[in-house]
């Protein structure tokens, strides 16, 4: 046998070993584009605020005693679903002019049998109220409630999750518990080697023309105590408890949830009414009660703050008509212990403040895919004397373009 044939004889058998995968998956499994589906939605929007307000979009005020507005993309989100048998991956990204980020990154793992639970792992939403997971491309307001973003930043998290469901005979099938461990970090890298536990009881109901939600929500996490300076409350007072251990060890973070929801479709048009009500503990800074959103472990010291809050919204379609009305109040008091002119004496500052938000404005579908939001906020910090909280300007109004796909 001649090299130049031997050699031809390899060749070909290389290439028939090689496209022997490509010839079974084209046979046996279905082509990739009828397993990946790929949806989305662009938010552009247009913000005006009074001279000490925070917009969502643009930069911070260049005139500090003048109203100002902002032009920008709120969210551009891609995402991308590939499912075959019991697992999927989900990515989502973030596209707009401030860049390029990711939102979700996980995978799920269904239970072979029944297919209704599933085992999560990755960046996805918490599994804590109903407000989280409500999609933004679907929800009446611009932004989440004040105390949902205090405490939940990003609204996402790493972590590992377990999403139980009786099979869809059951008489049980409308309740779902879910129930994991997270990072405690949102959707930065993880900085510590404790976990949070994040649990949610929940369950909906439809009987003719209405549907009935509701849930309980429990978390019990820590946050990471940079110093050895740590304040609580004793009356209206914080406290130093400056003990050496407590540098290295973990403040307890705690928080009890209750959610409802309520619709119903009349001759006037759908009504729908959502609550939710949160308390606990959470561990924040002198000048912030906010959870940690950082890859790096918190450097200052650590201040205990009992908290409450939650919001209401109530949406009312006009008739069959493709407008709707929206008005949503929500409230946080991230120090239950001071309230009004007691608040910047003995440690206590402005971030010990009740903030409250009324919100109202109204919404056109002019399809299944574009929406138009008009929308204003009016921001209030209960009265106090503090010259770093006292008459602030904060309103916004929100004009918003969405298209969805």
């Amino acid at each position: 046998m001649s090299y130049t044939s031997s050699k031809m004889k390899h060749l070909l058998l290389a290439a028939t070993v090689l496209s022997l995968p490509l010839n079974l998956f084209s046979q046996e499994t279905p082509p990739f584009q009828d397993k990946l589906k790929v949806s989305g939605y662009i938010q552009m929007q247009y913000q005006h605020g009074e001279k000490d307000a925070m917009l969502k979009v643009g930069s911070g005020n260049e005139h500090a005693d003048e109203a100002f507005g902002r032009l920008g993309v709120r969210r551009g989100r891609l995402k991308f679903v590939y499912e075959q048998h019991i697992a999927s991956a989900v990515f989502q990204l973030d596209i707009t002019e401030k860049g390029v980020g990711f939102r979700d990154a996980y995978l799920n793992l269904k239970d072979p049998w029944l297919k209704s639970s599933v085992l999560r792992a990755g960046v996805f939403d918490r599994p804590f109220g109903n407000e989280i997971s409500y999609s933004s491309s679907r929800r009446e307001s611009p932004e989440r409630s004040t105390i949902t973003q205090t405490l939940f930043p990003n609204e996402r998290d790493l972590g590992i999750m377990l999403h139980l469901q009786a099979d869809k005979k059951s008489p049980w099938s409308f309740l779902v518990l879910q129930a994991g461990l997270f990072s405690g970090n949102a959707i930065n890298r993880d900085t510590d080697s404790r976990k949070d536990f994040i649990g949610r009881l929940f369950g909906t109901k439809k009987l003719d023309h209405i549907e009935l939600g509701g849930g309980l929500s429990y978390y019990n996490g820590g946050v990471y105590q940079g110093t050895e300076k740590v304040y609580f409350m004793e009356g209206k007072n914080f406290v130093l408890d400056d003990n050496p251990d407590n540098k290295g060890k973990f403040a307890k973070r705690e928080y009890v949830g209750a959610d409802a929801q309520f619709s119903i479709s009349t001759a006037i048009g759908k009504t729908a009414l959502r609550a939710e009500y949160l308390f606990g503990q959470q561990p924040g800074l002198q000048e912030s009660s906010a959870s940690p959103n950082s890859s790096t472990l918190p450097a200052g010291d650590t201040y205990l703050r009992n908290f409450k809050g939650g919001y209401v919204i109530l949406a009312q379609k006009i008739g069959v008509s493709p407008f709707s009305a929206v008005v949503k109040y929500d409230i946080v008091d991230p120090n239950t212990e001071v309230s009004g002119n007691e608040a910047g004496g003995n440690g206590t500052s402005k971030t010990d403040l009740k903030q409250t938000t009324l919100g109202f404005g109204g919404l056109w579908d002019a399809n299944a895919n574009l929406r138009l939001t008009a929308f204003y906020e009016i921001n209030n910090y209960e009265k106090n004397n503090l010259p770093a909280a006292n008459d602030l300007k904060r309103n916004v109004f929100t004009l918003r373009l969405q298209y969805k796909f």
